[in-house]
């Protein structure tokens, strides 16, 4: 990197170290552990769009996929309901996919014609309703056991840590899929397909209350880190904590969220790392070629419809991981909370003010605009409160700019969008 690179990310740093001693450093933490989840998500959709010029919209989709690992990886099983209806549910599901199997089968083996698709019509309806006479009724037994504090068959109970590559390995599941329909299409379908995508795995997972309890959420997952109570408890931790002349609750809330961005900072290097390797080698060189010119790509014997599943699917996981991630940091699972306003839009623009197709943009771009994101607000706030400092209490115009606060967010994204896209329209660090 140039210096003047060094000096963007020390400027960024200054951000955080500036909240921590205006505001509090657990705030100050609080931004900057979102602000590392945020970068790999960004970094997520770099390898897409930088790489390869993929437009995907469905990054809420991907990374609501890494979050439904996190439920099903780490919570207990739910034994009852397991014994109520588990076996049928997945024995529905497995019915399910084998008449999509059947019909793929049928369609590749039978010759073109009408008795092709008579004989797939018949498999896909006489499977449809054996898999919904099987299911349903499974997932009704499911959802009967104790539905106020379970009513959903749990997960592994396995150490959380490992649901981070099982996201990924979700979201590459997911994007496999898409890719293998979309991108043989104009990019304006790959944006419809991921959007598409992205809305039918929220409303999965908002109504089918046997996966992951939908709208009534999955709270207390374990975590990697202790919990705060426990340190308060550690008499040692204590000691420690009474011998720098801090108080134990907050040096305990502190000292979490500490070791959460120690294991954040842990992934996030190894992702630069290997995604700096990856671009700056005869494979990354062979992506960027194929953005630039798939025709020319192309009549070099490049297979551009391959290239461009291989970078979706591992775009696509890097977003599933930093969403599982985030799930643990939060310790519940909300799909409620997944907006595309927040989970793609948002994203995109941390991409596009880093600058696309460099990692270390993206990064930047990543903490950046998270800080922005969150502080704009209370400092719009403040702003409003100076300028209407002299106005009477009844007026209408303070009422109307102290409300417009509010609104603080939308305006500063849309106006930095505006600025770099004028004054460094390759964004902040640009691709070399």
């Amino acid at each position: 990197m140039q210096p003047k690179h060094v000096l963007l990310f020390v400027l960024v740093g200054a951000l955080f170290i500036g909240t921590g001693f205006v505001q509090s450093w657990n705030t100050a933490l609080t931004i900057f552990n979102m602000g590392l989840v945020s970068a790999i998500m960004a970094l997520g959709v770099n390898m897409q769009w930088g790489y390869a010029g993929l437009f995907n919209v469905g990054v809420m989709g991907f990374v609501a996929l890494g979050g439904l690992a996190a439920v099903l990886v780490s919570m207990p099983p739910v034994e009852g309901a397991w014994a109520a209806g588990g076996v049928q549910v997945l024995l529905g599901l497995v019915l399910g996919a084998a008449t999509i199997v059947g019909a793929i089968l049928v369609w590749g083996r039978m010759r073109p014609g009408r008795m092709r698709g008579i004989v797939i019509l018949i498999i896909l309806v006489a499977g449809f309703f054996i898999f919904r006479a099987v299911f349903d009724a499974g997932v009704a037994r499911v959802e009967s056991v104790d539905p106020a504090l379970t009513g959903y068959l749990g997960g592994l109970g396995l150490p959380v840590v490992l649901s981070w590559p099982v996201g990924g390995l979700l979201a590459a599941g997911a994007a496999w899929i898409i890719g293998k329909t979309a991108l043989g299409l104009r990019s304006d379908y790959l944006a419809i397909a991921t959007l598409g995508i992205a809305e039918i795995v929220i409303a999965v997972l908002k109504n089918e209350d046997w996966l992951a309890r939908g709208v009534k959420n999955v709270t207390g997952l374990p975590r990697p880190v202790p919990f705060e109570v426990d340190l308060q408890a550690n008499e040692r931790f204590v000691e420690l904590a009474q011998g720098i002349g801090a108080d134990p609750v907050s040096a305990s809330t502190i000292a979490v969220k500490l070791a959460y961005a120690g294991l954040f900072i842990v992934v996030l290097l190894a992702l630069i790392w290997l995604s700096e390797k990856a671009l700056n080698s005869p494979w990354g060189r062979m992506m960027r070629a194929i953005r630039d010119n798939e025709i020319s790509a192309s009549a070099m014997g490049k297979n551009v419809k391959a290239r461009h599943l291989q970078i979706f699917i591992l775009g696509s996981a890097v977003c599933g991981l930093a969403g599982a991630m985030m799930t643990t940091l939060d310790g519940q699972l909300v799909p409620g909370t997944y907006q595309p306003l927040r989970f793609t839009f948002l994203i995109w623009v941390m991409v596009i003010v880093g600058g696309s197709g460099n990692n270390w943009g993206a990064v930047l771009g990543g903490f950046l605009v998270w800080w922005l994101w969150i502080q704009v607000e209370p400092i719009g706030l403040m702003l409003m409160q100076g300028i209407t400092a002299g106005m009477a209490e009844d007026s209408a115009l303070r009422d109307h700019l102290l409300d417009s606060a509010a609104h603080m967010r939308l305006l500063t994204m849309g106006l930095i969008l505006l600025l770099v896209l004028r004054f460094s329209p390759r964004g902040l660090i640009p691709e070399r």
